[in-house]
């Protein structure tokens, strides 16, 4: 069975480059669709064709759905890829996509619809047999007593959601019942304003959490396998910053038993394509939080342990072939670390666009970057801050680590700023270096380290 003859990359940077690689890996011709600041990305040069779909906003360029069809119909174009941010988990572009007679590189619409909402997410997973932090079970209503009620039946501190939520906006942590009502009133309008959508949900405030994720992949066929977890504890405002794999401290059972949950899970929602279960990981015990419904910026760790390139399988599961893998194949091999580049200042992490006048790639054995800047390339101020991925792989975490320092070390970016000297910085702080820390650690470490 044939893949796609030829395939729409409707993102840019580092991902729109990742695909197109995969694509010319596999045979498929490559139509890059970019904004008019765009025009000059690595991978718009190599496509076989590009579309100019708007201007540099991406209101009027990467999430113009329209655009984005229409060049997909004027290049005759059979697929169409979201990458991952933008439209990837847009339900209602994947159904314009399909609906058009185009596939769509991604789970179903109504899958991303009903994992895009955190509270039928938890209702799915939670009849599915996947572990839930405790919580309301559900949205909660107006009534103040019932929500008291509920809150002292979690357990103080409890966290009020947004159940659109995403980004670290709409949610909120309450420590005593005083502070309760405000604090509802107060997420709730948060969800309307940002997200269009007031329904707010509760759930235990775990004190002590890891952020641990599971990789999983599913065909059309009712087959599932998981490649292990990720551990993207080190974050800043809910943003991740660097990413491992395997986490450290979870044990070869904990993975098979989340991995064969996420899996019967998968198999359950009737999942289709590649996606990742997030879990708070907390005293040795897997909490669900939410699904993403895409590839994800740290896929690239979890290709690294287990040799499976996800971008490939996710284009032939969306061309109805069957996963090329049994869980059998999924063997763990070694440790790998993906620091997040970006453009920004490393001490007030205010993004910093500009001309890119030297860059040198660092090199050796384990080492992979993901990246589409070279030396002229500028950094527009229209989108996200990261310019690209630097991965380092080793037998073991050390091994990784030492790797890792050492390609930060190499690498040269000069005429803009970027936050590699806050990498340099964690891979030599002790917390990191012993690993199995919280999702509150890098933060607590950046304030001590504030001058007064």
């Amino acid at each position: 069975m044939a893949v796609f003859e030829k395939l729409v990359i409707a993102n840019r940077g580092e991902i729109a480059l990742r695909i197109l690689r995969a694509c010319h890996s596999m045979g498929i011709k490559t139509v890059a669709v970019h904004s008019t600041v765009d025009r000059n990305l690595k991978h718009v040069a190599l496509a076989d064709e590009a579309v100019c779909i708007g201007p540099g906003p991406s209101t009027d360029s990467y999430l113009n759905i329209p655009a984005i069809i229409a060049a997909t119909e004027v290049t005759d174009a059979v697929a169409v890829h979201p990458g991952y941010g933008f439209l990837a988990e847009n339900a209602d572009f994947a159904e314009r996509v399909e609906q058009s007679g185009f596939v769509f590189v991604g789970p179903r619409p109504e899958t991303i619809r009903l994992m895009g909402d955190k509270v039928s997410a938890i209702e799915a997973m939670r009849a599915a047999g996947v572990p839930c932090v405790p919580g309301s079970d559900g949205a909660l209503g107006n009534d103040i007593a019932e929500n008291r009620a509920i809150a002292r039946e979690i357990g103080y501190p409890v966290i009020i959601k947004a159940a659109a939520g995403g980004g670290g906006r709409g949610m909120r942590v309450v420590h005593t019942e005083a502070h309760l009502s405000n604090a509802l009133q107060l997420t709730q309008q948060e969800a309307q304003t940002y997200f269009g959508d007031g329904t707010i949900y509760m759930e235990k405030f775990l004190l002590n959490p890891r952020h641990v994720e599971v990789q999983v992949m599913a065909d059309q066929h009712g087959n599932a396998i998981h490649l292990g977890e990720r551990d993207c504890s080190t974050q800043r405002r809910h943003q991740k910053v660097i990413e491992e794999a395997p986490a450290p401290g979870v044990t070869p059972e904990q993975r098979a038993e989340i991995g064969e949950i996420c899996v019967e899970a998968c198999k359950r929602i009737g999942y289709r394509g590649a996606g990742t279960f997030e879990f708070l990981f907390d005293s040795g015990h897997f909490y669900f939080i939410e699904m993403n419904t895409r590839i994800q910026v740290e896929h690239c760790v979890s290709e690294m342990i287990t040799g499976v390139d996800l971008i490939k399988e996710q284009i032939r599961v969306a061309a109805n072939h069957r996963l090329s893998y049994t869980q059998e194949d999924i063997v763990i091999r070694g440790h790998a670390i993906e620091c997040r580049i970006n453009a920004e200042n490393p001490e007030t992490f205010m993004p910093c666009p500009g001309m890119v006048e030297g860059f040198h790639a660092p090199g050796g054995p384990g080492i992979r970057v993901e990246s589409h800047i070279y030396d002229g390339y500028r950094v527009p101020p229209h989108y996200d801050s990261m310019i690209g991925k630097l991965i380092a792989h080793g037998e073991d975490r050390n091994t990784a680590i030492a790797r890792m320092r050492m390609a930060l070390d190499e690498m040269v970016l000069n005429g803009i700023d970027t936050n590699i000297p806050l990498h340099r910085w964690l891979l030599l702080d002790p917390g990191f270096i012993k690993g199995g820390f919280n999702i509150h650690y890098l933060e607590k470490r950046l304030e001590d380290r504030a001058p007064d």
